[in-house]
């Protein structure tokens, strides 16, 4: 990412490490967790590392394996599902603008086939619908609606989890 496109989003150097002490902190990161190399690119901007010494940093770093996109991507997707309970819309978008190649991201997608998307969006509404109020029945459809779609998942996939859990919740009359 250029410096302009840093300036636009409103980060500024903040304080200033030698490539040195960038590339430690880096690896202690990347030991700890997964990164991409447009956070490493993001934190080596913010530590005020000049341009050409960011980039033998970042090359280090994928040289010696601290930062892996794949890995990177696919420690993502099982995050986002599991603990988040994401959509794949939400996951590619994030994947997306953390600047993962299309190839990888598709590849870190497949996982999904084994998780129960269905299930997480199920449990994503319940618990939606649960604290959701609504005057009738179809604000509360639009609600949920609007939530389901938000948290990354299938337009077709949310109307029918939808008229399931419609159907199973008696109706309130008040």
């Amino acid at each position: 990412m250029e410096k302009q496109e840093y300036e636009e989003r409103g980060e500024r150097p903040c304080r200033t490490k030698t490539p040195e002490q960038a590339l430690r902190s880096l690896m202690n990161r990347c030991a700890k967790s997964e990164l991409s190399i447009s956070d490493a690119r993001r934190s080596l901007y913010r530590w005020g590392v000049e341009p050409e010494a960011q980039q033998q940093v970042i090359d280090t770093l994928l040289v010696q394996r601290f930062i892996d996109e794949t890995r990177f991507a696919e420690a993502y997707v099982r995050e986002k599902a599991r603990l988040n309970r994401w959509g794949v819309h939400k996951i590619r978008t994030g994947l997306r603008a953390k600047r993962i190649p299309e190839e990888t991201i598709a590849a870190a997608l497949r996982q999904l086939e084994e998780l129960d998307m269905a299930g997480n969006l199920e449990s994503v509404l319940r618990r939606k619908l649960r604290m959701t109020h609504a005057k009738n029945p179809y604000e509360l459809r639009g609600k949920l609606l609007r939530y389901g779609i938000s948290q990354g998942f299938e337009y077709e996939a949310v109307i029918d989890c939808l008229d399931r859990l419609v159907t199973e919740r008696p109706e309130d009359d008040e």
